[in-house]
């Protein structure tokens, strides 16, 4: 490969390690080639982009990159893909069901939420991640809640003290 291509890969997995808010660094060795088929496709499906790299070349971007991704750099050994995504638990869950037929892929690594993940270990809590838009979402129904307490307590208030206005007026005549 000539520096050029080098180069022209470099800028392409820095501008797409930009573009995209979350990745995984992934192991997919040993996969043959209609499982790594059925993988593409399921990223396909899923809205990930899957792409297989060099380590150095990976690196590279690293070191291109705004972001500080210098704890990754242990993992890039032996086999490498990364799978972009702009949901943070979509690859985590993708992988997870992958497995339940398959060995790989292994999660070597991962940046999402800003925070970086290290081990396959760290699948399962990868997993849970809410996206902003779930966190807003539970953030308004916890803010919700006591203001529908209080208007569902005032509204059977008032219906007891209607009743018991209503008996007392009887009681009269």
């Amino acid at each position: 490969m000539r520096r050029e291509e080098k180069s022209e890969i470099i800028n392409s997995l820095a501008e797409q390690i930009k573009e995209y808010s979350h990745f995984y660094i992934t192991d997919t060795a040993q996969l043959n080639a209609a499982d790594t088929s059925a993988l593409r496709r399921k990223c396909f499906e899923s809205d990930i982009k899957l792409v297989v790299v060099k380590n150095t070349l990976l690196k590279r971007a690293f070191q291109q990159s705004e972001k500080n991704l210098e704890e990754l750099f242990p993992v890039l050994k032996g086999t490498t893909s990364i799978m972009f995504s702009n949901a943070g638990s979509a690859p985590a869950r993708l992988i997870k069901e992958f497995r339940k037929d398959h060995d790989k892929p292994l999660l070597k690594g991962a940046y999402v939420q800003e925070s970086i993940y290290l081990g396959d270990e760290m699948l399962d809590a990868l997993i849970s991640v809410k996206t902003k838009e779930e966190l807003i979402g539970e953030l308004i129904s916890l803010l919700q809640s006591p203001a529908r307490n209080v208007i569902s307590a005032l509204q059977s208030g008032g219906n007891k003290i209607h009743g018991v206005l209503e008996t007392l007026s009887k009681k009269e005549n």
